[in-house]
């Protein structure tokens, strides 16, 4: 109206107008001001006069504030719009390119409200239009009318990828050469795309003489998730931006494959940033559900990352098999597997035995259960990992000698005891490297350092099964990494320590990409024939992709299947999305880790640029009706003024103040504060000093058999005696404990004589030797059946009774004491470990074989103490005496000194117990010393 860009969406209303006269009539007369009239009680009839009164004009400034108060509400009632138009007076056609890729989405309503009103203003001029979305497909370009080109703008919508500009230079200099009179109008996110400056570039050579204008917000405002890492312990999401733009703080929501919200993080950018990041600290397992991560109020395509498998970080639990000595920084097998995983998995490890160990991590739902040279499990721990895996657990083992010993069902193929030794002083075989990865491995693809060997490994025994069981196998054939799948799970064994004792392969980048890609399949068993995975030519198809504002959709028809192996930034035919299966994903994103948004420079098109700014519709309703309100409040209080009520208004707040301040008090004076100092009372704490942890004791396991019980305690005394004569040890008196009740952990030393008639020792007993042996403690069992066993008989009773009781104990492979031992020469110097008999064989943990070149072998890692001792020489027979002193047994043999060297066994083995390998350490201080020069 009058030219002016205002409509009203009820102009039916502006009628109303027309009755303002009728309210200026109206509001002219006002009731006179009441008069006060006083009221003596004898004079009322003579004061009563009837006087006639005549009403007061209403002031011109009140009836003037309430004619305008009454045309405010009709015009607001109207629904008043300013909507300016834009204004463009050429008559030559109009060539519009419209950004439409994701960094479009944010602000995409009023891009298309300017490119609605510069089409519009196109047809009142009477001009063609022709319209280029950017992140479409390349065609050509036809000049249309205005009607045409509006109708496919309103089909356009913002796409979820990044354009590609530069794909569109050629339809357009066609379109120019045959319009040369066209003039440009770019619509621009301000943000380059795939092809960075070049559409910039290459327009800037066609376009001369051609009027260009680029519409352009004044900082680009996109804001985008470039790239995700699920590691450690925190979820950190990578967020970027063109440049510094004021949006500088935000949310990122982490939801699941629901869509149900996790999480939110407050985001912030430094105010000269582009890149910023967010880190979730969640656990593992809503780590894992996390599907998709979006910019809270952005809408964008690129403001959503989703997650896959391989976004997925597992719960990985570490169990060794070996003593605690064993376990210490850089000599543990764990050492080299957590620092393997830790950057892609979380690391948990079990404490205690192997037994609870397993129990804890198990109960803690990891998702991988590493043992690290682990033999044989009790019945109730075979269960539990067996349960595990057939659930859908992944149980990684790696071998050792406690595994060549062992006899569990728990490994992927049948295995020859012992081990194969390669490049050893006996062997005629070099260390083997590692064959080529065929197709069928998930390793395929890896490459095999040159430098890796084995020196040692567990030979599988030869089976139909056995290729297709078989990850990786050395240059020579046989198998050094198996695997084998049971119920919903998978087992997989590397043939080789996790430690450096038997290969150079922990020491290698081959060894960490190859446990990221065994971890990689928990969850996910039926894919252990890595053919297909690996294979260039399988594809799976979109399953449900984005839209440009980052809303699941279903695929577009334009979408097309994906190799297995794709890693690109989402296009065209492959819009962001889920592809593949629900159990198997495979997550396109919009844009990769590690990309970056940069702004566009416009300066080489020498254009007109202007601010994105078209004309934005304001509804004038909130504003008439806000001025109506003040109106309307300033005439109430020039009617109170004009009334004479304003005077009265001050005492009455004066009254209100005086009453409010006795409340007050009141209140006061009845809560009086109270006293807040109070006595801090503590419970006194008693402190309880248990005797076997302030004194060295030697212990022994009490049988049940009086005589046997009897001689164990004496033999143990007569040790403490000669201990105290002949070292600077001076132990306690021996104890005798029972496995299933007593705590172990106080004694180094644990004597256990096996008695055939008694009945077997219970699980939790077995399973607390268990745990006394991998804390660091040594047990001797002694068979006591020496004098009648035959080297080519049948064993005896209590031998039997021995191995049936350590077929569930994780015991590690064992050898005769070799002449080398540090425990001949602890403190004295042996060569034999008699007792009352002397003709029976002592074994110990086998240490590792000599490295080539080297005449002995090294001593062990750690303390070196073998955490168990088999003998059948009943030396606590040897070792007894009675109250004076007196030797309760006699010896069995023809050596007149053999109760001597049976104590001189006792010392070195208590000594060995409780000082480890120092003395091997003294044999090898010359080797140490060159080391250290090196």
């Amino acid at each position: 109206m009058f030219g002016l860009p205002l409509t009203f969406t009820v102009p039916l209303v502006l009628t109303a107008l027309a009755a303002l006269p009728a309210i200026w009539l109206l509001l002219r007369i006002t009731p006179p001001q009441p008069r006060r009239v006083d009221f003596p009680p004898l004079k009322i009839l003579a004061d009563l006069r009837p006087e006639q009164e005549l009403p007061a004009r209403t002031p011109w400034w009140l009836l003037l504030l309430r004619l305008l108060l009454a045309a405010f509400l009709i015009l607001a009632a109207a629904g008043p719009i300013w909507n300016p138009l834009a204004e463009d007076n050429n008559r030559s056609p109009l060539l519009m390119v419209l950004d439409n890729g994701f960094a479009a989405a944010h602000d995409w309503r009023d891009r298309m409200n300017l490119a609605s009103e510069r089409i519009e203003a196109a047809g009142r001029d009477g001009r063609t239009v022709a319209l280029v979305a950017t992140a479409e497909a390349p065609a050509a370009i036809e000049p249309t009318s205005p009607a045409t080109a509006l109708e496919r703008l309103r089909s356009l919508k913002p796409l979820p990828h990044l354009q590609d500009r530069q794909a569109h230079l050629e339809s357009i200099k066609r379109f120019l050469e045959s319009t040369p009179e066209a003039n440009i109008v770019w619509i621009s996110d301000g943000v380059a795309g795939v092809d960075g400056q070049g559409f910039i570039d290459g327009l800037a050579q066609m376009a001369n003489g051609h009027r260009i204008t680029v519409l352009k917000a004044e900082l680009a405002p996109a804001l985008a998730v470039a790239g995700v890492e699920n590691a450690g312990g925190q979820l950190n999401v990578r967020l970027v931006r063109p440049e510094p733009n004021g949006r500088d703080a935000g949310t990122v929501r982490a939801l699941d494959l629901k869509s149900l919200p996790l999480a939110d993080m407050r985001y912030a950018f430094d105010p000269n940033a582009t890149e910023t990041s967010v880190a979730f600290d969640l656990p593992t397992e809503i780590r894992n559900a996390i599907a998709r991560i979006e910019i809270l109020g952005e809408g964008s395509a690129g403001a959503v990352h989703l997650l896959d498998e391989r976004g997925k970080r597992r719960r990985v639990g570490l169990v060794f098999g070996g003593t605690s000595d064993q376990a210490q920084p850089l000599l543990s097998p764990l050492y080299y597997i957590e620092r393997a995983l830790a950057p892609y998995s979380e690391i948990r490890n079990g404490r205690g035995a192997v037994a609870d160990a397993v129990s804890q991590l198990i109960d803690e739902q990891v998702s991988v259960l590493v043992l690290a040279d682990v033999g044989g499990l009790d019945q109730e721990t075979l269960g539990k990992v067996t349960a595990f895996v057939e659930r859908g657990g992944m149980l990684l083992r790696f071998a050792g000698s406690r595994l060549a010993a062992g006899n569990d069902d728990l490994v992927p193929v049948r295995l020859r005891r012992g081990g194969r030794s390669l490049g050893g002083t006996l062997s005629w075989d070099t260390p083997k490297t590692f064959a080529p990865f065929t197709r069928e491995s998930p390793y395929f693809g890896l490459q095999v350092p040159e430098e890796i060997g084995i020196r040692r490994q567990i030979l599988a025994e030869p089976d139909g099964d056995l290729p297709a069981k078989t990850w990786a196998s050395l240059a020579d054939g046989t198998p050094i990494v198996t695997a084998d799948k049971r119920g919903d799970g998978l087992i997989v064994l590397f043939h080789v320590t996790a430690d450096t004792t038997w290969s150079n392969l922990p020491l290698s980048g081959l060894f960490v990409d190859m446990l990221r890609r065994t971890t990689a399949l928990a969850g996910a068993p039926g894919d252990v024939n890595a053919e297909a995975r690996n294979a260039e030519n399988e594809t799976v198809a979109p399953r449900l992709t984005l839209d440009g504002y980052g809303i699941y959709t279903s695929p577009p028809a334009t979408a097309r299947a994906i190799a297995r192996t794709y890693a690109e930034r989402a296009n065209g035919e492959h819009p962001p999305g889920f592809y593949g299966p629900v159990d198997s994903s495979l997550a396109v994103n919009a844009l990769l880790p590690g990309d970056r948004l940069a702004p566009l420079n416009y300066a080489p098109l020498n254009a007109q640029v202007a601010p994105l700014a078209g004309a934005q519709t304001i509804d004038l309703r909130t504003p008439l009706f806000m001025l109506a309100l003040a109106l309307l409040l300033i005439d109430t209080l020039a009617s109170l003024w004009l009334g004479g009520h304003l005077s009265n208004l001050t005492g009455r707040l004066r009254r209100a103040g005086a009453t409010a301040a006795l409340v007050l008090g009141a209140f006061l004076l009845l809560n009086p504060a109270s006293d807040a100092s109070a006595q801090d009372r503590r419970p006194s704490m008693a402190t309880d000093s248990s005797n076997p942890a302030l004194v060295t004791r030697l212990a022994y396991v009490i049988t049940g058999d009086t005589q046997v019980d009897d001689t164990s305690k004496a033999g143990l005394t007569g040790l403490t005696q000669v201990l105290s004569q002949r070292t600077a040890l001076s132990p306690g008196e021996p104890i005798g404990i029972d496995l299933s009740r007593d705590e172990v952990a106080f004694y180094p030393l644990i004597y256990w004589p096996i008695v055939a008639s008694r009945p077997a020792p219970s699980e939790a007993a077995i399973r607390r030797l268990d745990a006394f042996m991998k804390g660091g403690g040594t047990v001797i069992f002694d068979t006591r059946d020496a004098f009648g066993n035959r080297p080519d008989g049948a064993p005896t009773a209590e031998g039997q009774y021995l191995r049936r009781m350590l077929a569930s104990l994780d015991i590690p492979e064992l050898e005769p004491v070799p002449s080398d031992h540090v425990l001949t020469k602890t403190f004295y110097i042996l060569d034999s470990f008699p007792g009352r008999y002397a003709t029976g064989q002592t074994w110990v943990e086998a240490l590792p074989p000599a490295p080539e070149g080297e005449a002995s072998r090294p001593a062990r890692s750690g303390d070196g103490v073998s955490p168990i001792i088999i003998t059948s020489n009943d030396l606590a027979a040897a070792w007894a005496v009675g109250q004076r002193g007196e030797w309760l047994f006699p010896v069995v043999g023809s050596d007149q000194r053999q109760r001597e060297f049976s104590y001189r066994s006792g010392v070195n083995i208590v000594m060995y117990a409780l000082t480890g390998n120092y003395k091997a350490d003294q044999v090898h201080v010359p080797a140490l010393l060159e080391r250290l020069g090196q």
